[in-house]
């Protein structure tokens, strides 16, 4: 596949897309940091509102990349039983690990957007982020945004594993990928340019907004 130039190529072809299929009452969810880039770009183009919503991965001992599954600030989490019994990881671990990360998801939530109720209940949700490899914090996000009641859930991504898609299918009404290629590695490999997003980045784009 033809590579996207950066995360504004990827989120300008993404929005297009998502432009075909007509929705009111429309927020998008942008997850840090690299797609809140995304989000908020889908969300000018769509005549949107724009959020963001903040989960976080679970590391695998001595393996913080391996994504054994991911959790949000309220605890709804999502679980990869598969990895996590392969690695015979104990219980304690995982419930270590997830309070780690609920304490980094109130830090960033702390730093990232100003205190109050998010607005999607009857609302078109389209969660966004610029690529997903196991897919673990999208569906701990779908679960969490299917607890705030909107009328339908869209997830939205540039690039994606088939198989990561098929389990998306099963959280969210649909599924928009405009890439999903066989030999996948990592999101970064589909991208001319895929720097590391800052906090500074982020907050910018909130502010901008009037959300921080």
């Amino acid at each position: 596949m033809k590579k996207f130039r950066d995360r504004v190529d990827a989120g300008n072809l993404l929005a297009e897309r998502l432009a075909k299929t007509s929705h009111t009452h429309v927020i998008v969810l942008g997850i840090p940091r690299g797609g809140v880039i995304l989000a908020n770009i889908v969300a000018k183009k769509l005549g949107a509102d724009f959020d963001i919503v903040i989960p976080r991965k679970l590391g695998a001992p001595g393996n913080e990349e391996l994504a054994i599954g991911a959790v949000m600030e309220d605890g709804t989490s999502y679980i990869n039983r598969y990895i996590v019994d392969a690695l015979r990881i104990s219980q304690d671990y995982v419930e270590s690990e997830t309070a780690r990360q609920a304490a980094e998801i109130r830090r960033r939530s702390a730093a990232y957007r100003k205190p109050g109720a998010y607005r999607i209940a009857g609302k078109n949700t389209i969660l966004v982020d610029d690529g997903i490899a196991t897919g673990a914090t999208v569906i701990a996000s779908a679960r969490w945004a299917r607890k705030q009641s909107p009328s339908r859930l869209i997830v939205a991504v540039p690039v994606a594993p088939s198989q990561s898609v098929e389990a998306l299918e099963q959280e969210a009404d649909s599924v928009v990928v405009l890439a999903t290629p066989r030999d996948f590695t990592s999101v970064g490999q589909f991208y001319e340019e895929f720097a590391p997003v800052s906090d500074e980045q982020v907050m910018e784009i909130m502010r901008s907004r009037g959300l921080l």
